[in-house]
């Protein structure tokens, strides 16, 4: 990770609210742990861009401690990413693919054929709005596409 400007991780993630540094991501054989990533990814000194958080309540804190944002977002800004994706609920499998083809189609339609961390906050708003569309006014189709958020640049 600590080579890479772009992270898409798209697991089960876990919150510790009491330690969010043992905060992580679940992934094959392993938990990869907050303490970790930001371990790795020296803030400013890091190559990191942009981090897509496809895991079900990556940006929920601690109710008690409303004025607190200590969760994976913003754990992962703090690790140096100057851009993050992240999910305030538990998302739908079934769309979170289609979530994530949408908003690198946008991405790359807005630049050159590269990924340009400017254009992230354009392309999930793309994404979520195609979804929308695509789902119609379902009584439950919100659920689909509200849960994602943008922080950072």
């Amino acid at each position: 990770m600590e080579r890479c400007t772009w992270i898409h991780l798209a697991c089960h993630a876990f919150q510790d609210t009491s330690n969010p540094l043992h905060s992580g991501f679940h992934l094959h054989d392993d938990l990869l742990k907050l303490s970790t990533i930001i371990k790795d990814n020296p803030g400013s000194q890091s190559p990191a861009e942009f981090a897509f958080l496809s895991a079900c309540q990556t940006s929920t804190g601690d109710a008690t401690l409303s004025e607190e944002a200590i969760h994976l977002a913003a754990g992962m800004l703090a690790a140096g990413y100057s851009s993050v994706v992240a999910t305030m609920w538990a998302i739908p499998d079934q769309h979170a693919p289609t979530i994530a083809k949408h908003f690198y189609t946008g991405v790359f339609s807005r630049g050159n054929g590269s990924l340009d961390g400017s254009q992230t906050a354009y392309a999930l708003h793309h994404a979520m709005r195609t979804l929308r569309e695509e789902l119609g006014d379902s009584p439950y189709s919100y659920l689909a596409w509200v849960p994602y958020v943008h922080f950072g640049l």
